[in-house]
């Protein structure tokens, strides 16, 4: 007898294939059978014709501090992700000595956009080195499974300690951070993950430890997936890291390379694409890389508080370390300050910043002020335009007048559809930039799964359903070497997902409260999902997450070749 059967279904199996009438069987976790008339089972869903899915491989997530205190990786699983992979840009919180916790903390903070006071209440702090941290996870339970990579810059920190973020490390601090990654590898990390990405800067606006590694360092870590002959190296790319280089790291390393994050930018939309026919080219050649894409635009809600989108601006520096609040409103209120930002947002050809393209893509979302009331809802570039000023004069001159409380929202990139359908159904393209876990007050992209089953597929038609299934299921899934997932298939595990095809979206975002200390998040409800199943255990039905489902995901240590 099996233990669960869900039939009556419209099954699209992850790998493809065109969709068919039918159910499946599961025992013992895994899928035991596909078709009609399965037999008995000890428990049986009737599907009514809704499509059954593998559930989402979400591949670039920030859970590592959240699932210490939250095991359902809120909200992922409530919008259809079975498997979340964290450690995405060597932002992890292991291995790290006691000393260093809150170092560790207050850089993510800043890179991340996680409320420290959330942290410094829901950490668990019962671990130091990086098995010890997958062993606590473990011990915990999860309700999704959990693939985690080692992160550069905690293991910089944990050898370099202060001086992580200062200077280059000596030939004997290399040997014992490959060391570190070795030890984690084995001890079952997916990978090595690691930022160049000149935005990414820890507190005080000085660089996150990972950008501060020369080559000599990048070739020994990376090396360390080729001598265990295993994992994925993951780098989130800045303007220094070209793809020929990325090309020799695979070349050295006979590892898969995943790059993050490749956008359509507004300010130079052809770029993108040129790296995309150099990643082809290095595949001609036999390296494996991927282009990790997103398919929503990327927004970002922010005050003049956290301005995260502007930190990528060399120009913004001055303003990033100014010692208390009174000279940074002197600092943006400065015409030689403003004149610097007009300046770089004029010169082309550098990516992941904002743009000139950008003002009509800004918006006022809400003032504190109510004799500002009336800007909400309207956009910087047309303001401008109407006042025959500069935007930056107007944007900063709005929040400096609302005491930096503004609200804005900023769509960065992936603004340009027709182009974003290209960039998604490119061959080397891994559909993933969920960021869950991270930026909580600015973004809630852990729905993208819906979204592309929603707004790419029914409303326009640029995929089918069964490829865009493919893209978040098996596509990933095998370009990170996980086994048995990612696919409707008897021997595979059974994560599960049931939509209604007609209505699946993600809803609209939401602010909530529910992070330790009661710190805000965003969030966005799934609609049209009717069930998630992991390792054949339901975890959410038509109300959302059942609560009382146990933690019946795995944190996932082995991998394939």
């Amino acid at each position: 007898m099996h233990d669960l059967i869900i039939d009556n279904a419209r099954i699209i199996d992850g790998l493809g294939a065109p969709a068919r009438d039918g159910g499946v069987a599961v025992a013992g976790g895994r899928i035991a059978a596909i078709g009609k008339d399965l037999g008995a089972a000890k428990q049986r869903v009737d599907a009514q014709g809704l499509v059954l899915a593998p559930g989402i491989v979400d591949i670039h997530t920030h859970y590592d501090a959240q699932l210490t205190w939250d095991p359902f990786a809120t909200p992922s699983t409530a919008l259809g992700v079975t498997t979340v992979v964290i450690g995405n840009c060597g932002f992890t919180i292991a291995p790290c000595r006691p000393q260093h916790r809150d170092v560790i903390m207050r850089n993510l903070t800043h890179v991340e956009g996680m409320s420290l006071d959330a942290m410094r209440a829901g950490i668990q702090w019962d671990f130091e080195s990086y098995p010890e941290y997958l062993g606590s996870i473990e011990r915990r339970g999860i309700v999704p499974n959990v693939a985690s990579f080692v992160g550069h810059s905690s293991v910089r920190t944990y050898v370099l300690g202060e001086d992580a973020s200062k200077r280059a490390a000596t030939d004997a601090e290399i040997a014992e951070m490959r060391r570190l990654v070795l030890e984690a590898v084995m001890a079952g990390a997916i990978g090595f993950a690691t930022s160049t990405l000149e935005q990414h800067n820890g507190e005080g606006g000085i660089p996150m430890p990972s950008r501060l590694a020369d080559e000599k360092e990048m070739l020994a870590l990376t090396g360390a997936l080729g001598e265990a002959k295993r994992g994925v190296f993951m780098l989130t790319k800045g303007m220094t890291s070209t793809i020929p280089w990325l090309e020799k790291i695979a070349g050295a390393n006979g590892r898969p390379v995943m790059i993050a994050a490749m956008f359509v930018d507004p300010g130079d939309p052809t770029r993108v694409f040129k790296e995309l026919g150099e990643i082809e080219q290095a595949r001609s050649r036999g390296r494996e890389l991927w282009a990790q894409v997103g398919c929503f635009p990327l927004g970002m809600e922010f005050t003049l508080r956290h301005p995260y989108p502007l930190e990528a601006l060399m120009a913004w520096r001055p303003a990033m370390t100014a010692p208390d609040q009174a000279r940074y409103r002197k600092i943006l209120a400065d015409p030689g300050f403003r004149r610097a930002l007009i300046h770089e947002m004029g010169q082309p050809g550098v990516p992941n910043r904002i743009s000139n393209e950008n003002w009509d893509y800004l918006t006022v979302m809400e003032v504190k002020k109510p004799s500002l009331r009336h800007l909400e809802g309207q956009v910087i570039g047309q303001l401008a335009r109407d006042q025959k000023r500069e935007p930056w004069d107007v944007f900063l001159d709005l929040g400096l007048d609302d005491d930096l409380d503004t609200m804005f929202d900023c769509r960065l990139f992936n603004t340009d559809e027709k182009k974003v359908s290209e960039l998604l159904r490119h061959p080397c393209a891994a559909v993933a930039l969920s960021d869950a876990g991270a930026h909580l007050s600015f973004l809630c992209d852990a729905g993208f799964g819906l979204h592309l089953f929603g707004h790419w597929v029914r409303e326009r038609g640029d995929m089918t359903l069964p490829q865009a299934v493919r893209a978040v299921t098996s596509t990933v899934a095998d370009a990170y070497r996980i086994k048995d997932r990612g696919r409707i298939a008897p021997g595979a595990w059974a994560d599960l997902m049931l939509f209604d095809s007609a209505t699946v979206a993600r809803g609209p975002k939401r602010r909530v409260n529910d992070l330790p200390t009661g710190a805000s998040r965003l969030d966005t409800p799934a609609v049209g999902l009717h069930g998630v199943w992991v390792n054949g255990v339901r975890a959410v039905d038509p109300q959302g997450v059942i609560a009382d489902c146990g933690r019946p995901g795995r944190v996932l240590r082995e991998f394939a070749s």
